[in-house]
């Protein structure tokens, strides 16, 4: 049975429809007028509104007009009046009503109406159910989930993401986290609204406030017009900030004060500026161990880290190293993608990737290059995958002597001989690709912004 709201100024006719609908099992609630009928529509959901048209303070259609323009899923409405013409007839069908009845008329064919109109309804909520359904089985297409460990990190993405609790997601460079940061907006109620993505280790210092904050005309050489920052844009939706640890700590505070207060000034502005957005961030180091030595401010931890989410390596997930690599060689090669044989499956599932996701990834494209016949044999692999002899003691995407041996990217700072390996490695790597950064960092298995930020820290943003 439907929830009806029957609206007319005629006191008898009103209490008469209630009596005999409500006979028929139907909840109905009524009102003297458009005014009303507004307050009662504002507080409660209905499946069917039976509105007179002409009616003091808020008429009928005036009302059908205001539920089309301010309600995303208005009830069906059935017109009723004693003064039909055929203008009102035709308004009344352009604004939405289902139906048009003239006064005086039957209970019988008023309940037929309600019926047929209420199955319309729930034919709509239906709809919107599934599609909802649809969405979120969309909202996770690239993310592959066989072991238990990611079937626990999509269980709480799910969890949390209608919410509009500040998310941090952690792990390892290449593990997937900005595809976690999408499908956690993409299942929420922001979906709609816009998603921006910011990596913070990808600016200069002097360039990343004016990117988050916008600037005003003048505000500093070359500001020649006012330009809009990232957290003014992602108004109404969701502003995913990665790598948010390697940002200044002058910036922090002031990232600190806008999550606080939802406003900011721009830089040189004057106004403040109020926006709505919900903060997603990333990192690749251990918050505690960030704050410990001074690199990140531990109220602004509290303040992104109402819920965390940790992406675990590829190594510690092996039952989804290979379903990945078939996903990834689709991506890459579409339906023809060549198969992978058993050997070489094996090679992939033992290999300690270093890199994670990204590394698989640039592993597969280079085998789609070489493999004859359909089929990627070892022999199309590369020679440390095949062999394990590559040593994850070197590689850049490890930020401590802890990572190095055991690939945990959340120790302390390596010691000094290691770090002289690692720039070694990163300078080798460099003169192999003649300094190209993008080439480097794919030939390394690491991300550009990890490169760029071991760059910075061994001087070596110069070409030597």
């Amino acid at each position: 049975m439907a929830k009806l709201l029957v609206v007319d100024d005629e006191n008898n006719l009103r209490l008469v429809v209630q009596k005999e609908l409500t006979r028929l099992g139907h909840e109905v609630e009524t009102a003297s007028d458009g005014e009303g009928a507004w307050l009662a529509l504002e507080e409660q959901d209905f499946d069917v509104l039976l509105c007179d048209i002409n009616m003091p303070r808020l008429d009928g259609i005036s009302l059908l007009r205001r539920l089309r323009e301010k309600r995303q899923n208005p009830p069906e409405v059935i017109m009723l009046t004693g003064h039909a013409t055929v203008e009102t007839a035709i308004e009344a069908m352009k604004l939405g009503a289902y139906d048009y009845l003239t006064k005086p008329y039957r209970i019988t064919e008023l309940a037929a109406l309600v019926t047929q109109a209420s199955e319309k309804q729930q034919l709509k909520i239906d709809n919107q159910r599934l599609r909802a359904q649809l969405e979120r089985n969309k909202a996770l297409p690239e993310i592959v989930a066989e072991s238990p460990q990611m079937k626990e990190v999509l269980r709480l993405a799910q969890r949390v993401a209608r919410s509009e609790t500040s998310v941090l997601i952690t792990g390892e460079s290449g593990t997937g986290k900005e595809l976690i940061a999408q499908a956690l907006h993409r299942l929420s109620t922001r979906a709609n609204n816009t998603f921006i993505d910011l990596n913070c280790a990808a600016l200069q210092d002097s360039l990343l406030e004016s990117e988050l904050f916008g600037h005003e005309a003048g505000a500093f050489s070359g500001a020649r017009a006012r330009k809009l920052g990232l957290f003014e844009i992602a108004d109404g939706g969701s502003l995913f900030l990665d790598e948010i640890m390697e940002m200044p700590m002058a910036l922090q505070s002031k990232l600190l004060r806008a999550l606080e207060t939802r406003s900011f000034f721009r830089v040189g502005g004057v106004r403040k500026v109020e926006v709505n957005v919900r903060l997603i961030a990333a990192t690749n180091r251990r918050p505690e161990q960030a704050i410990a030595e001074g690199l990140f401010r531990s109220d602004l931890l509290y303040r992104v880290n109402s819920f965390e989410i940790n992406i675990p390596p590829l190594r510690e997930r092996r039952e989804d190293i290979e379903p990945l690599a078939r996903y990834i060689l689709q991506k890459i090669a579409g339906a023809n993608a060549p198969e992978l044989t058993v050997q070489a499956t094996d090679a992939l599932t033992n290999y300690h990737w270093t890199g994670n996701v990204r590394q698989l990834r640039n592993c597969l494209e280079r085998a789609v290059l070489l493999a004859d016949n359909g089929k990627i044999t070892t022999k199309d692999l590369p020679p440390e995958v095949v062999y394990q002899t590559s040593a994850p003691t070197v590689s850049v995407s490890y930020n401590s002597p802890k990572e190095a041996v055991t690939s945990n990217p959340f120790q302390n700072p390596p010691p000094t001989a290691l770090r002289d390996v690692e720039k070694q490695q990163i300078i080798t790597a460099l003169e192999k690709t003649g300094w190209h950064r993008g080439k480097t960092a794919e030939l390394l298995g690491i991300s550009p912004s990890t490169l760029y930020r071991r760059l910075r820290e061994y001087d070596l943003e110069a070409r030597r």
